[in-house]
This record gives C-alpha cells, sequence and structure tokens, in this order.
C-alpha cells in the first residue's frame, strides 16, 4: 500500500492579509475547504494510506481543525520555523521527519495543500497524485493554471525609454507560442527522498511535473479584497460545477 502524507501549513498572522488562515469563506472556515477536499480523495482511495498533518504556530488554527477533524494530527510549529523568510519547504521537511518518527515507517510522497485554496476539487488532488505516482523520474508535480498572458507574445519589459517582449520571438499568434503556465501554489506533490535530502530549500533543483487546475478557481489571497472576490467566484463554481460543490458540502460542522 502507498502511503502519502498530507501537510496543511499555516503560520499565525499574515503580513498582507492579516490572520487570514483563520478566516470564513463563504460561511465555513477557509481551513475547513482544504481538510474537506483532502477527505474526499482518502475516501476514493482506499488502497493509499493517507495521513494529513497541520504544521502551525497557530493555537486558534490548531484549535480550529481539531474542533471537526481531531484525525488531523497538530505539530506545533518551532520558532525557528516561524518567520515570513523561512522556506516552505523547510516546514515540509520538518513535517515529514516528526511524522515519520511519529508513525515508524516512511511515506512514498509528501502532498502540500495550500490553506488559502478553498476552490479546489477532489479531482484536482487526485490528478496531482496521480501525475506524480505515475512519473518515477519526477521528483516533484506541482499544480498551475494555463496562463493568460505569454512572454513569448503579449508580454513586455520596460527598457527606459520603450518596451520590448520579455522573450524575443517571431510568434505572430499567440497559439504559436511555447505554452506557459502560472504556479498557483495550491499543491504540491514531493518525492519523499527528494525533499527529505534536499538542503537548499529551493524547488527547482528537482526534475518538475505540472498538473493543470482550472484558473478561475485559484487567486492568490493577498488582501480583503481578493478574499471577497473569491468568495464570489465560489457562488459561480458551486452553482454550476457539481465538483467544487461537493467539497463545501462535506465540509463537517
Amino acid at each position: 500500500m502507498e502511503r502519502l502524507l498530507i501537510t496543511v501549513c499555516g503560520r499565525a498572522g499574515s503580513k498582507g492579509f492579516k490572520n487570514k488562515n483563520l478566516k470564513t469563506f463563504c460561511e465555513k472556515p477557509l481551513v475547513y475547504y482544504t481538510l474537506s477536499a483532502a477527505q474526499l480523495f482518502a475516501k476514493a482511495h482506499p488502497e493509499v494510506q493517507v495521513d494529513v498533518a497541520l504544521n502551525t504556530d497557530s493555537p486558534h488554527l490548531a484549535e480550529l481543525v481539531a474542533a471537526q477533524y481531531p484525525e488531523v494530527v497538530f505539530l506545533p510549529r518551532g520558532e525557528a520555523l516561524g518567520g515570513d523568510t523561512v522556506p516552505k519547504m523547510a516546514v515540509f521537511q520538518d513535517t515529514l521527519a516528526r511524522m515519520e518518527q511519529k508513525t515508524g515507517t516512511a511515506y512514498d510522497y509528501v502532498m502540500d495543500l495550500d490553506i488559502t485554496s478553498p476552490l479546489r476539487t477532489a479531482r484536482d488532488i487526485e490528478n496531482a497524485y496521480r501525475a506524480k505516482a505515475q512519473r518515477p523520474d519526477l521528483d516533484l508535480v506541482f499544480s498551475v493554471t494555463e496562463a493568460r498572458r505569454n512572454p513569448y507574445f503579449n508580454m513586455v519589459r520596460d527598457c527606459g525609454d520603450h518596451v520590448e517582449k520579455v522573450i524575443a520571438s517571431p510568434y505572430t499568434a499567440r497559439q504559436q507560442a511555447p505554452a506557459i503556465y502560472d504556479l498557483n501554489a495550491s499543491i504540491y506533490v514531493f518525492r519523499r527522498d527528494f525533499l527529505a535530502e534536499n538542503h537548499t530549500g529551493i524547488l527547482w533543483d528537482g526534475k518538475i511535473g505540472i498538473s493543470t487546475m482550472m484558473d478561475t478557481g485559484i487567486l492568490d489571497i493577498d488582501s480583503e479584497e481578493d478574499f471577497r472576490l473569491m468568495e464570489v467566484i465560489a457562488g459561480h463554481l458551486y452553482a454550476n460545477y457539481p465538483e467544487f460543490a461537493a467539497v463545501r458540502n462535506n465540509i463537517r460542522g
């Protein structure tokens, strides 16, 4: 049986959007959407042993999760990993090491699900997991969306007294240019040994693959305005896409 560790990581506070991990999204705690999607994935795949761990220095977030999802393992985050300049890779590694110590066995994969991605479906999780499981040569798979702008075709850079294409190219139509994707930071799936043995904290040290998500389902939540706009988008998705509604309907409490 394959073993998957799902990490849910959140710092106390936030400089860009205060206490965003504790927000209520469409009348439900924001973090519950991530836990609900993870639960749906686990239910659909009994052949995979799934453990979920919360790594945080926020007692309020820990209490919120424990209230409805007591099976999630709470890992209090040490002060050394609490700063806003600490690479996320270090937090993932800390979670992996402590969970393997607790369980006494090694995982095959580590998947991180970002709390600020409530419009993530169980299928998105499955697609990312399968993309990695089917490619042993990849060290990491992360989620992306198709970019709305392409640096080979319709993006420019400031050159002082004029602008130029970001990348010089002969293309006259966007369809001719190489496919470009935006990283959306929603899902990361690591090969266990790549994560455990990384010493630089840099994702790009590995061989990387992608899993594509619907672009309208993900926004970077850096402000109250971003948050409210995503709630508006959520209303549309819940009404028209059953997979999105399933995550919300599966939330406990």
